[in-house]
């Protein structure tokens, strides 16, 4: 064969131990490494590559995952005609090496309908920059910024605005937003794509980036759909691409299963909520829902989101017969004092609402149900140890409060859990700030050992106040404590000067514990802070109404 016909064939894929050969392109392609259609994204060696694809591919059924960030399993030219950097014609595209992520999104664009894929090692993205100029070809669909220096009449936009939108984000506003949308038949598909330009508006003011806000996004429908995590995309440029390839779903306006399913499935570690900062869920509703938002609400307030409602084209007096609760607004919401409603009259005019809307979900102070019982408070186990108790007895109520500390979000930001055994004397098992995990605090709980001798309860009383509590956080200190017996010493003085520092005291009383001792310690009103059971196994029974105590004395003091 001749050199000048060897220069016109393409060796490729490697990785099957079979070759094919394809003609190359010969319009100025120095650089770029010839690919065929199926050519996959873990096919290629290098972290950056620039490839070139061939002609057709648009003609065959070739695997995509994901959407703007594509996992590497997925066809690398079909990839890039999903995204728009090229046509069914081939050409040139830049591809970069990203780390793996989890829930690839689906969705359909420019004749390719890529998958959904639960998570992948790694994962690629495409570009057409740096890529020679007769060799670019986009698709129409694919909006290219022009530089402003380029255009007649404008003036080129200040560098360092670009480096604020494009860099590590607002690093004042680190919260984590779950973004809710109508995709109801109330809406429509001209309605839905001005709430999409406003939603893209909305991430570009919040100024979303990887040290900044987090923004995920699902759909209400007749069934929600979660369409990307909090961490799909952190960076402007993707998550613009992926609120515009958003398809319209139809169905009714089911706010109310939206708002539950995002409150019980969104905001998990797996999914990329970050420990510590406040969660948002911003929901726009058109008109008003078709179901119920107060029960899944109160489920957002209890685990600690801060829901906001956007209401767009509010029912007119004529539409009002037909709205299922005319306090939906005041009734989903975090807080109904006005702070987290918010009324627009028209999808039109949305554009001039970004900026105040942007101020109240960066208003970090003001986001009043980020802490939560679950997340926010001490609490200190006072454990009997005396002989009358046993070992075996003992380790029912190590049991009983590792339950406890199993109902709460313990962590270096949220919950926080000591421990001090008592008999006649006092041992600090462990402090709050000790423990920093949920496994941590019920490994150290179970590992404390059984002490044995008298019981001098009011002496224990002032001697966890002293070292558990050290911070006076009224609404936020709760002692727990386990007696089976008579103290030897005087419990009220102790336990009201404990009270006084901002300690809520639970009394749990085992066999052959006073009634009036366990009184006297309790916090008011004494008889919802005051538990006794005959046997130590009925302990357990007990685990629920004290943790719903501590969130009621949280809540009520909050």
């Amino acid at each position: 064969m001749a050199a000048a016909e060897m220069s016109q064939i393409s060796v490729l894929l490697p990785f099957t131990g079979l070759f094919f050969f394809t003609p190359s392109f010969s319009s100025g392609s120095s650089g770029a490494d010839p690919v065929s259609c199926e050519t996959r994204g873990v096919d290629l060696k290098q972290d950056e590559v620039l490839v070139l694809c061939p002609p057709g591919c648009t003609d065959l059924r070739l695997s995509v995952f994901g959407t703007g960030v594509y996992a590497a399993v997925s066809s690398v030219c079909g990839a890039a005609v999903h995204r728009g950097v090229l046509t069914s014609s081939g050409g040139p595209v830049r591809v970069q090496r990203r780390a793996g992520r989890h829930n690839y999104v689906s969705s359909y664009a420019n004749g390719v309908h890529s998958q959904a894929l639960p998570r992948w090692t790694s994962s690629f993205s495409l570009s057409t920059e740096n890529v020679e100029a007769p060799l670019e070809l986009t698709s129409s669909t694919t909006s290219t910024d022009v530089p402003a220096a380029l255009l007649p009449g404008k003036k080129a936009a200040k560098k360092s605005s670009v480096k604020k939108s494009t860099s590590g984000g607002n690093k004042d506003c680190q919260t984590d937003i779950a973004v809710v949308i109508d995709s109801s038949n109330n809406i429509g598909q001209r309605r839905f794509n001005l709430q999409k330009n406003f939603v893209a508006k909305l991430a570009i003011m919040l100024r979303v980036g990887p040290t900044g806000p987090h923004l995920g996004l699902i759909q209400a429908s007749d069934s929600p759909r979660t369409e990307f995590l909090l961490t799909n995309y952190t960076q402007p440029k993707e998550l613009m691409f992926a609120i515009k390839e958003l398809a319209y779903l139809g169905g009714d306006t089911n706010t109310g299963k939206a708002i539950l399913h995002t409150a019980e499935t969104f905001f998990t570690q797996s999914g990329g909520a970050r420990r510590g900062h406040p969660r948002v869920m911003l929901v726009l509703v058109d008109g008003w829902p078709s179901d119920d938002v107060e029960q899944a609400a109160i489920l957002a307030r209890e685990t600690g989101i801060n829901v906001f409602m956007v209401s767009v084209a509010k029912p007119t007096v004529e539409e009002l017969g037909m709205v299922r609760d005319k306090n939906f607004l005041k009734k989903a919401v975090c807080k109904d004092d006005g702070f987290f409603t918010y009324s627009i009259p028209s999808w039109f005019s949305t554009p001039k609402h970004v900026r105040p809307l942007t101020q109240r979900l960066c208003s970090l102070d003001s986001l009043l149900c980020s802490k939560t019982c679950y997340n926010s408070v001490n609490i200190g186990f006072l454990i009997d140890g005396s002989s009358s108790v046993g070992w075996q007895n003992f380790q029912l109520v190590l049991d009983f409060l590792a339950g406890i500390a199993q109902s709460f979000d313990i962590s270096d930001v949220g919950a926080r859990i000591g421990a001090v055994q008592f008999t006649y004397d006092q041992r600090l098992e462990f402090g709050l700030m000790d423990h920093s995990s949920k496994e941590d605090t019920i490994g150290a709980l179970r590992r404390i050992s059984y002490m044995s001798g008298g019981t001098a309860t009011g002496s224990a009383i002032t001697y966890a106040t002293q070292n558990l509590f050290r911070q006076k956080e009224r609404g936020h200190n709760f002692l727990v404590v386990v007696t089976d017996g008579q103290s030897y010493d005087e419990v009220q003085s102790p336990a009201m000067a404990a009270q006084r520092q901002g300690v809520t005291i639970f009394s749990v009383g085992v066999a052959w514990a006073p009634k009036d001792d366990l009184l006297a310690m309790s916090s008011e009103p004494k008889n919802n802070h005051t538990f006794f059971t005959r046997e130590f196994t009925g302990l357990t029974e007990f685990i629920q109404p004290l943790v719903r105590g501590i969130c009621r004395d949280f809540t009520e003091n909050n």
